[in-house]
């Protein structure tokens, strides 16, 4: 059976060479590195994942915890993720909690069982009870777009007030006043913090927002389906809709299309995150956008920096906030 004892007399080089090559290529020099690699090829030497974990104390493995992987926006994220941990030895381990705390925690023990070397998580969880949890979880956790406060741990993500304020300001300039908004959650730090962005920018208008527009869809296609169908069949309609998320923004879209209405003809349409082929949907949605590639490579390189310095592992929290682009489509008109 071949060793790495053997790739290493082949190749010229000690053992912690190889082990680096195999485990932080990036950290050894290109005419080295071929060589290991030339050596791995030629004695057919194959990474013994139980050894590893024995070896380092964890696995070469990095969880991924989603809340919903359907969205495109995490799937961007995750990609991002996968390749940043792929260069520096380490595989990705990829699980979805359906938006599910109770599911999310089970998941996160089993991983901590499992001797995963760190997650990157997009949490469901909130309040105290669950900041405690993470506070004292002992894997290295990074967290991205959704926070928890008091989880004492790093944090990616976008200025979400930012996000709502620049598409409530759109339509102010348009001359819209009867704005509705479908939220996300309530107590997802992202759903409070688009709609603080809303609420805050109506009311420095001078705009008093009416309680009926103000309606919560889950971030789900589903959700924003129901809620969409409700604020388009009131007496007094909005003549424009804010979907917190792009789930929600597609199923308002959808709903217009489903009962007969124009947009932006007859209501007004903007949306949180841009999806895919979005050039070619009819009209393109009015979109506040999150660098979903930027947002997955800080996670990642925080998460490594955690797991393989232990400088970096001392360091206190950190927050990593990135500003939202604006991208104005058809999908808005003036009054």
């Amino acid at each position: 059976m071949t060793t790495i004892r053997d790739v290493a007399r082949l190749a010229g080089v000690s053992i912690s060479t190889v082990s680096l090559a195999l485990n932080s290529p990036k950290r050894v020099g290109a005419e080295t590195l071929d060589r290991i690699q030339q050596a791995i090829k030629s004695t057919g030497y194959r990474i013994d994942p139980v050894a590893q974990t024995l070896a380092r104390g964890r696995s070469s493995l990095i969880g991924f915890v989603s809340a919903n992987l359907s969205n495109m926006f995490f799937g961007d994220i995750r990609r991002e993720i996968e390749h940043q941990a792929l260069d520096h030895g380490y595989f990705v381990l990829i699980a979805d909690s359906s938006g599910r705390a109770d599911l999310e925690r089970a998941l996160l023990e089993r991983m901590e069982a499992q001797k995963i070397a760190g997650i990157a998580l997009a949490t469901n969880g909130h309040g105290e009870e669950y900041a405690a949890f993470l506070r004292d979880f002992k894997t290295p956790i990074v967290m991205f777009d959704q926070k928890v406060d008091g989880a004492e741990r790093d944090f990616v993500g976008s200025d979400n007030p930012l996000t709502t304020t620049i598409l409530t300001e759109h339509l102010l300039q348009l001359g819209h006043r009867r704005i509705a908004f479908i939220s996300g959650p309530s107590g997802l730090h992202t759903a409070d913090e688009r709609l603080k962005g809303f609420m805050d920018t109506m009311a420095a208008a001078g705009v008093d927002v009416e309680p009926s527009l103000v309606t919560e869809g889950g971030y789900t296609r589903t959700g924003g389906h129901t809620q969409a169908m409700r604020l388009l069949t009131c007496r007094d309609r909005p003549t424009a809709i804010i979907g917190a998320n792009n789930m929600m923004g597609l199923a308002t879209l959808q709903v217009m299309q489903e009962m007969g209405f124009r947009c932006p003809e007859d209501v007004s349409l903007a949306m949180v995150d841009d999806v895919p082929w979005s050039n070619v949907i009819t009209p393109r949605i009015t979109m506040v956008v999150q660098d979903a590639q930027k947002l997955g490579e800080l996670a990642a390189q925080r998460l490594l920096a955690r797991i393989s310095s232990r400088e970096a592992a001392a360091e206190p929290p950190q927050d990593f906030i990135l500003t939202p682009r604006f991208v104005r489509g058809e999908s808005t008109r003036r009054l």
